[in-house]
């Protein structure tokens, strides 16, 4: 792995290039340094999402999200390398069968709004579908492994299902979009 950084202004990107963990340096717009951003991203909103009240149990869940998005960053980070384990991939489907299993069916599409906890959480799944479409364009040009692609995939996915938990919290609910389709066929 590369050097840690001691510093933070190095002045070594300033001709528009970053350094990858493996010590090559590559152009700031490479799809490598998109796909590093936008995980970066999710995680910084992850991060924003656990300072609102939320049950014990999906702190935990997050907390461990945001490491396992570290490990991803690095391994995007050295072109070859191996960071995130397929076993990450399995803890979100184990938290997804746990938080679904608390919900009611869906039968409407809901809109991303309610609490201010669900929302952020709805952020964060929209800014995890830009990361996996930026982690698929990478994998479209270079060799990666398919768990981060997996894993965001499904983190895309659970955070749809915490935010309907989120909702939930002190009696409240989903907020139902009013489609004018559907309701014409209500009798």
């Amino acid at each position: 792995m590369g050097k840690r950084l001691t510093q933070i202004a190095t002045r070594t990107g300033d001709n528009g290039t970053t350094g990858l963990g493996d010590n090559t340096r590559v152009s700031k717009d490479s799809l490598r340094v998109h796909a590093m951003g936008h995980v970066d991203e999710l995680n910084s909103h992850i991060g924003l999402l656990l300072c609102e009240e939320m049950p014990e149990g999906v702190n935990t869940v997050l907390v461990e999200i945001q490491h396992q998005l570290f490990n991803l960053g690095g391994e995007l980070s050295i072109p070859g390398f191996e960071l995130l384990k397929p076993e990450a991939v399995l803890a979100l489907d184990e938290a997804l069968a746990h938080y679904n299993a608390q919900l009611p069916k869906l039968e409407e599409f809901i809109l991303p709004a309610g609490t201010r906890a669900a929302s952020q959480a709805h952020v964060c799944r929209t800014v995890a579908r830009g990361a996996e479409r930026a982690v698929v364009a990478l994998g479209a040009v270079e060799t990666l492994r398919d768990t981060p692609r997996h894993y965001l995939n499904r983190l895309s996915d659970l955070m749809f299902v915490l935010a309907r938990v989120l909702n939930r919290i002190n009696g409240g609910d989903d907020v139902y979009w009013k489609s004018e389709r559907i309701a014409r066929r209500s009798p």
